[in-house]
């Protein structure tokens, strides 16, 4: 679903190199399926090895990772793991938006109607576990920390900023807020162009910075009650109040304070589990279990791996190889500097 809380948060532009030096945990499963999303062929058709097994994402992961580390950014992958039993209607939602998207698609492609097929087919993304493994197996041998969440990746990223071992989390979706992440990187693993539906095209995106307490400090309210006013609007846990979006919600918790309040001062009812959803904002699962370590770029590895196994183009991946090389010689030395 994700938060529409693109009116109400403070947003700072900022550039690829002003997070030099840093560490930033990067949601994952959000990142790769951007890459699948974006990363296609004429009529929305993904890129495929020889076997028919789609390679958008390894492709996307592989350049746009580099990209970060000749930034100077240090990144670290976090891995969704169960989903909360309550997310599973978004989920169940989710699947089926997928498979009336790809019947849309293929009337789309069989009138040829290229605009059209394009908008459908991004709406048709799916990530398996296969594809996941596939991607962690790239960061190993790009010698990437990747971490596996117990459960939302997000949490997880959030957890790692509130203990300080990483800087920001990196996400589209601002759910990461709820989570507790000190701070959210929007726009980092998307390559400066914003999808656009109903045609083949993108327009410019940059990065941005959101600061929790910043946010908080604004809207003045309290992380509990920027919760309850989610809750109001809609969660991937829960559907929300008919008719009632951001500025509504924010103003029915600022009058309010509380959102049993808003419920029986303005005699409306929410259908959901309040305080199991809160917990799952406010005390998500998270592990410690982790290591953060970048290591040397495994050579033959790749290489078996993207041009073997997977039908890279040998020359694109060495080329690729000597960019994350350079790239990585460049980042310790920013990083010296840094600290």
């Amino acid at each position: 679903m994700g938060l529409k809380l693109s009116k109400l948060v403070v947003k700072h532009e900022i550039k690829l190199e002003s997070l030099r030096g840093r560490i930033v945990a990067i949601d994952a499963y959000n990142a790769l399926y951007q890459f699948l999303a974006l990363i296609r062929l004429r009529y929305g058709v993904p890129l495929t090895d020889k076997y028919g097994r789609v390679t958008s994402h390894l492709n996307g992961l592989l350049f746009r990772t580099i990209r970060l580390i000749e930034a100077g950014i240090r990144p670290v992958y976090v891995y969704d793991g169960r989903p909360p039993q309550l997310k599973s209607r978004t989920l169940e939602e989710r699947v089926e938006k997928k498979k009336e998207a790809e019947v849309k698609w293929k009337e789309a492609v069989a009138r040829g109607d290229l605009r059209d097929a394009w908008a459908k087919a991004v709406q048709t993304s799916r990530l398996t576990k296969g594809m996941a493994d596939d991607s962690k197996k790239l960061l190993d041998y790009m010698g990437i920390p990747w971490v596996q969440a117990p459960s939302e990746g997000e949490a997880q990223a959030a957890y790692m900023t509130r203990i300080g071992d990483v800087w920001a989390s990196a996400s589209q979706d601002y759910d990461s807020l709820l989570f507790g992440s000190l701070r959210l990187v929007r726009n980092l693993t998307i390559t400066g162009k914003k999808f656009l539906r109903k045609t083949p095209g993108y327009y410019r995106l940059k990065p941005e910075l959101i600061k929790l307490d910043e946010t908080l400090r604004e809207l003045n309210l309290t992380r509990e009650q920027l919760v309850d006013m989610c809750l109001l609007m809609g969660t991937d846990y829960n559907e929300g109040v008919k008719g009632i979006g951001p500025v509504k919600a924010y103003k029915l918790i600022k009058k309010y304070g509380t959102l049993e309040r808003v419920l029986e001062g303005e005699n409306i009812s929410l259908d959901a589990d309040i305080d199991a959803i809160r917990n799952i904002f406010l005390n998500p699962p998270a592990t410690a279990d982790y290591e953060l370590k970048w290591e040397d770029v495994d050579e033959d590895g790749l290489i078996e791996f993207l041009v073997e196994e997977r039908g890279f183009q040998r020359e694109r991946v060495k080329k690729a190889i000597e960019r994350l090389r350079k790239a990585k010689i460049k980042g310790k030395q920013s990083t010296l500097e840094f600290y």
